[in-house]
């Protein structure tokens, strides 16, 4: 079904581009990016023109940027940035989807982009009375689904259980904390730093420990917080820390891979994992998972999701930054380890 295009108001002649110009050696820099400008694009039968609204920045983003096979094509040179994004319809030749309708979909860093109703995580967003609109790109959105499927879908958490999370203090871990807190499990985080670990014990972990500390210490500060091992390990970060982890599960524990941000900035270099046998010696399952493989648990996510915020047991943890062109230097900051929550952008 079609409509003729209706804008909300005047569009501007251009959209404004977030586009790579080279690739990354290591952490990002501002010259690995550009600004440009392009004519507004007219749009064709059964497409939508998106605003964007709130910009995510995300840690997989950096793995697009390399010239490697991933679960989506590397972002081309000169190419606008591969990125998520909440956004609204402003025009239309798509009657299912009008003018003022919010979403949700993997978009590209441009303030302005062209869609239609197969994109990639294209979801209607229907915000609840006093939420700010950027929290359905974090803890109530991408992130919180993330942590939801993660956690009870693929890491089959249970009440009673000592749930391990790696990149407490970040977005997706930050949320995973609540959420395993929220459904009666032990609860305990890594992260980069003492700040970050105090920050993830006022989120209500029972135990956060500073992973950057020395092996010995850190072997150490694991045993003494999960004594009779760990359940259910929420992976975000790979490498080191993921072989120190193993031997400590308990027998038929899960691991739900998420993020591997430890090689996210030097991925030609991968850490070779050495305590593999633990799968086999404690039966253990180890998982990667995608969010959207599960579209069929979303809607029980999201009811939890709504329901855990309005009852004060979800509390967004965000960094947020404003304007377009902020989205390089926000993305930086991410990759450089500066930041605590969910990066937003907004618009």
């Amino acid at each position: 079904m079609t409509s003729a295009a209706h804008p909300t108001a005047a569009l501007p002649a251009t959209v404004r581009h977030i586009v790579l110009r080279r690739r990354p050696v290591g952490v990002p820099t501002p010259d690995c990016f550009a600004l440009v400008e392009t004519p507004m694009p007219v749009l064709d039968d059964g497409q939508m023109l998106v605003r964007m609204r709130v910009g995510s920045v995300d840690p997989a983003i950096r793995g697009f940027l390399d010239d490697r096979p991933s679960y989506l094509p590397p972002v081309a040179i000169d190419a606008p940035v591969t990125g998520m994004s909440l956004g609204e319809v402003v025009a239309s030749r798509h009657g299912d989807w009008p003018v003022g309708t919010l979403v949700r979909v993997l978009g590209t860093w441009s303030d302005h982009y062209v869609i239609t109703p197969d994109a990639l995580g294209l979801e209607r967003v229907t915000p609840q009375p006093g939420v700010p609109l950027r929290a359905y790109m974090g803890a109530l959105g991408p992130v919180g689904l993330t942590a939801w499927v993660g956690l009870v879908a693929v890491g089959q958490a249970r009440p009673g259980d000592t749930v391990l999370v790696s990149a407490a203090a970040g977005a997706t871990g930050s949320t995973v904390v609540q959420l395993a807190r929220a459904m009666g499990c032990r609860v305990v985080g890594l992260a980069g730093g003492a700040d970050k670990a105090a920050l993830v014990q006022r989120l209500g972990a029972d135990a956060a420990i500073d992973h950057r500390v020395a092996p010995d210490a850190l072997a150490a500060a694991l045993d003494a917080a999960a004594p009779q091992g760990i359940d259910v390990y929420f992976d975000n970060v790979g490498g080191p820390l993921l072989d120190l982890v193993l031997p400590r599960m308990r027998e038929g524990g899960r691991i739900a891979l998420c993020g591997m941000i430890a090689q996210y900035n030097d991925a030609d270099h991968p850490h070779g994992v050495t305590q593999l046998w633990q799968l086999v010696v404690k039966r253990l399952t180890l998982r990667g998972f995608l969010t959207y493989d599960h579209a069929d648990r979303l809607a029980e996510a999201q009811a939890m999701l709504d329901d855990l915020h309005g009852r004060g047991q979800l509390v967004p943890l965000e960094n947020v930054h404003h304007g377009f062109e902020s989205l390089p230097g926000a993305f930086i900051a991410l990759m450089q380890g500066q930041t605590t929550g969910k990066t937003l952008v907004e618009i």
